[in-house]
């Protein structure tokens, strides 16, 4: 993680001509699972209304990216890569998730919301709307207030004019409950899929994806989903045994019928 962290804000250095930061102490995510986020913080939106962030919360769970829309260059590649994970999803957006990004810059306004809104949702798919796609900005205590909250730490550098932070998403659940971290700027599909299942209560996906969840947990020292070898042991002793089940009664009927046939004949 913090390989990763330093590696990122080196490359957003170099982007823009600027040494990198010496001391990253103070810069990461730190895990806050079931903790809830203050929904009555206020936000200016992508259309410029002021709103409670629990607006965007109550029926389905979230994807949440903290960035700002002028970073130039990790901001762009964590909402990439969110939107490159997000694509392959048989769940969409406004049905099934919605998504919530959140500017960690008190200067950014609605019309970089706006900006940043329609080209990420764009990205994901070319007919999408912007329902379901919900870019935000506000001010600097309403930003600490979420941050503080979500474990997410991240500094101003005057110097360079940017804000130095970690890179990944959140998977809240539609209480505003954070539930699962991911980290990087590529985001598999599994990872995001399972997560919003989770987040959701298992109200949403399909019976194959409820299988898929049970051989499969989320290691929060990663951010990542990986395979729960003693569950999928468990899974396919199961599957075994009711395929045998299923072969068992069909040649017990099989061999009913044939010697009812065979007394029948007999009897003739």
């Amino acid at each position: 993680m913090k390989t990763l962290l330093v590696a990122t804000l080196i490359l957003s250095a170099a982007a823009s001509s600027r040494p990198a930061p010496p001391d990253l102490g103070d810069i990461g995510i730190e895990q806050h699972l079931g903790a809830p986020l203050p929904l009555d913080a206020v936000f200016t939106d992508a259309d410029g209304l002021r709103l409670p962030l629990r607006t965007y919360f109550s029926q389905r769970p979230v994807v949440m990216a903290l960035v700002y829309y002028s970073c130039p260059m990790l901001c762009s590649q964590i909402l990439s890569g969110m939107v490159a994970g997000l694509r392959p999803l048989s769940l969409e957006p406004n049905r099934d998730f919605d998504i919530v990004a959140v500017s960690i810059n008190p200067a950014e306004t609605s019309r970089d919301a706006a900006a940043a809104r329609d080209l990420y949702s764009r990205k994901y798919s070319r007919q999408a709307v912007p329902a379901g796609w919900h870019f935000l900005v506000g001010s600097q205590e309403a930003i600490r207030a979420v941050t503080d909250a979500a474990g997410f730490h991240y500094r101003y550098d005057p110097a360079s004019g940017m804000f130095f932070h970690a890179s990944g998403v959140m998977i809240l659940t539609p209480q505003g409950r954070l539930a699962r971290y991911l980290y990087g700027v590529n985001f598999q599909p599994k990872d995001l899929k399972l997560a919003l299942i989770e987040a959701s209560g298992n109200r949403i996906g399909s019976p194959a994806d409820q299988v898929l969840l049970y051989c499969y947990h989320y290691d929060p020292s990663v951010g990542k989903y990986g395979l729960a070898v003693l569950n999928l042991l468990r899974a396919t002793g199961a599957l075994f045994f009711t395929a045998m089940a299923v072969v068992l009664v069909a040649m017990f009927r099989r061999d009913y019928r044939g010697g009812r046939a065979a007394r029948e004949a007999r009897s003739v």
